[in-house]
């Protein structure tokens, strides 16, 4: 069963910068497109950022501009870095696998907690 592995949430503060990693074991990340999500309390998931497997990334308005998706096959790691945090960015961010080469299921990670106090 291929796992999911979040690190890097944490508390900061507004302005703020915070790195998330996610990696991958078992699957074959190069099948994978990736992508990172968020759910507040009280609030649907929403996509933050997706990286196809060759290396093109995708924003919402929300956060176009400020965070940055990346990806390394080789470490089977995706990363998001978060610039210029505002508090509406709180959150657990939980990265996702969705396979585009072939058929498989699609993977989740269990998220990290972000806060971004004001």
């Amino acid at each position: 069963q291929a796992q999911l592995v979040e690190s890097g949430g944490g508390l900061v503060q507004a302005g703020g910068s915070l790195n998330l990693s996610c990696v991958a074991s078992t699957i074959t990340f190069s099948y994978y497109a990736m992508g990172w999500y968020r759910q507040a309390p009280g609030k649907r998931r929403e996509l933050v950022a997706t990286i196809t497997n060759g290396g093109t990334s995708d924003y919402p308005d929300s956060v176009k501009g400020r965070f940055t998706i990346s990806r390394d096959n080789t470490k089977k790691m995706v990363s998001l870095q978060m610039n210029s945090l505002k508090p509406e960015d709180t959150a657990v961010y939980s990265c996702n696998a969705r396979r585009t080469v072939g058929y498989g299921q699609d993977y989740w990670g269990s998220g990290t907690q972000v806060t971004v106090s004001s």
